[in-house]
């Protein structure tokens, strides 16, 4: 088995990445989130991993947007992740959220969140901690966030892009 190359998405992607999408998640609604995201121009990175010349799995990290005080600063929203079915376990999926976040980091992004396992997200240095002072439709125990800098917001409201009120 050769090692997978993680690298930025390409157009003649989009076919390989909705089928990974719909079969890591068994449906459609995160692959048309996806495609929402593309064409409402929210998407921040989008990732794929490769093995073979073979999509395998695919990190897209969507612009969020956090309100406070009338003011706005720009956050990113992990969302989604997915590994086909068939490689599942051969670290593909925690190779894309790394490498997201280092270029997240390089592009001076400071604050990812996520809606996820906290068991999962857990190993990326997610915390509801960090997400609980947030005001938010989706708060609860999954709502997860990581800091990438000290300058990172750390309350105020969530505001998602319209894409998501389609999930």
């Amino acid at each position: 088995m050769s090692a997978f190359v993680i690298r930025p998405a390409q157009p003649e992607d989009r076919a390989a990445i909705r089928a990974v999408e719909e079969r890591a998640f068994g449906q459609a609604d995160e692959a048309d989130l996806v495609e929402r995201l593309l064409a409402d121009g929210d998407v921040v990175l989008e990732l794929v991993a490769e093995r073979d010349g073979d999509v395998r799995g695919h990190v897209l990290f969507s612009r969020l947007r956090v309100v406070r005080e009338g003011r706005e600063v720009p956050a990113v929203a992990l969302a989604p992740v997915a590994v086909d079915p068939d490689h599942q376990r051969e670290g593909i999926g925690t190779e894309l959220v790394r490498e997201g976040h280092l270029r997240l980091m390089a592009n001076h992004e400071t604050l990812s969140v996520v809606l996820g396992d906290p068991e999962y997200y857990a190993r990326f240095g997610y915390t509801h901690e960090r997400a609980a002072a947030f005001e938010c439709d989706y708060q609860c125990d999954a709502l997860q966030a990581i800091a990438f800098a000290d300058d990172a917001p750390a309350g105020g409201r969530l505001v998602y892009p319209r894409a998501f009120g389609g999930m």
